[in-house]
């Protein structure tokens, strides 16, 4: 018997069978998108692959948004629904959650290089079972998690990245950019890929490209990229400290997401603001803070939701 995960995101799937409670690491299978007509399709050829086993579960986590047993990616025209995962794989269950939600239930698994924690908790700071992870990419959105007593793991679903900057965050935006700082109100707006790509044009008034393009020229030395990365950070800091406050993630914060470990190359100037406030800066103190590094989680959170 074994339960079959799924990390599903606009451009590739990765695929894995998990057997006595682990993820099978010699059956971690990625397909293309662009080779697949449909998700049911990456599924039959993945079983085919593996043998047809007999499947007891699955869970499949997808970049897009969730509703109840039935999903959708959001950059590919690809729909999920758990009866056809059920119909195609003979399990008598499947589950479908939000790939960050996926990473929510990864957390309480992290350690090591895979948790990739850039600042540690004081000794002596007391455990609360609660872990948040912060993910800007593409988009911008948190998961909260709490370690029940028994060992369950409950992720909320938020749509952060729609809430309006906090004041901690607007005044420096303004102080940096001026006037131009009133065409960004929103964090995703601000935080997310395009939201990079965007603070850079109104910085230096260059027309607006791709996020990885200013990333890509402070690596090659360009300063006015580099001085858009600081600001960027800063600005990060002062929100992750915010989010400190609202969910108390004692455990520990994760960052996840492409911009947002470009922070980890300018940890001091995140950390700075991170701790910068005196009002009750015992709470982001005792906040560690990681970077998940692990490609896998995804496929890891998948199995700890499917148990």
């Amino acid at each position: 018997m074994a339960i079959l995960l799924a990390d599903v995101g606009g451009t590739n799937a990765r695929m894995a069978l998990a057997r006595g409670g682990a993820l099978a690491a010699d059956t971690i299978t990625r397909f293309r998108g662009d080779d697949h007509a449909s998700f049911d399709e990456v599924v039959t050829a993945f079983l085919g692959q593996q043998g047809s086993p007999q499947i007891e579960a699955v869970c499949v986590a997808v970049a897009g948004p969730v509703w109840g047993d039935e999903a959708r990616l959001t950059n590919r025209d690809w729909s999920f629904s758990t009866a056809r995962l059920c119909a195609l794989s003979g399990a008598p269950r499947a589950r479908l959650i939000n790939d960050l939600i996926a990473l929510g239930y990864a957390t309480p698994a992290l350690d090591g290089e895979a948790a990739g924690f850039l600042r540690a908790a004081p000794q002596g700071t007391l455990s609360n079972g609660q872990r948040l992870v912060v993910n800007a990419g593409t988009g911008f959105n948190v998961c909260a998690v709490k370690v029940l007593p028994g060992g369950g793991i409950a992720c909320l679903e938020a749509e952060e990245g729609h809430t309006r900057l906090p004041l901690s965050v607007a005044e420096p935006l303004a102080e940096a950019l001026g006037a131009a700082a009133r065409a960004i109100d929103s964090v995703e707006e601000l935080f997310a890929g395009r939201g990079l790509a965007r603070l850079h044009a109104l910085r230096t008034g260059a027309p607006q490209g791709r996020a990885e393009a200013v990333v890509a020229a402070a690596a090659q030395g360009d300063g006015e990229a580099e001085k858009t990365l600081a600001l960027y950070a800063r600005l990060f800091g002062l929100l992750c400290r915010e989010l400190a406050f609202r969910f108390m993630p004692m455990d520990g914060l994760f960052l996840a997401g492409s911009v947002a470990r470009s922070c980890t190359d300018r940890f001091e100037i995140f950390e700075r603001a991170f701790l910068s406030d005196p009002l009750m800066a015992r709470i982001p103190q005792a906040v560690p803070v990681g970077v998940i590094r692990d490609d896998m989680a995804a496929l890891h959170g998948c199995l700890a939701a499917i148990r």
